[in-house]
């Protein structure tokens, strides 16, 4: 059996309750909360691991990241 290494993008969004909120836009319907930034990425990991085990478990492909995928930023005056 052989292994190999995806990477994935990850938004983090602060939460106004407090916290912070996490997606992973390459795989549909992965997300993943935490206390702090740090303990939202090691959430988040856990998350896209269980994630994609699942799909291995069904035989299912891995979701690539896109090559395309690019952040910009808007100004906008308020």
């Amino acid at each position: 059996m052989k292994t190999k290494e995806h990477s994935y993008t990850v938004q983090i969004e602060p939460v106004k309750e407090g916290g912070f909120w996490s997606r992973v836009p390459a795989l549909s319907g992965c997300f993943s909360q935490g206390e702090t930034i740090e303990e939202t990425i090691q959430n988040t990991k856990e998350a896209i691991e269980l994630y994609l085990e699942g799909l291995a478990n069904d035989k299912q492909d891995i979701p690539e990241e896109s090559e395309f995928a690019v952040s910009v930023r808007i100004p906008v005056t308020v």
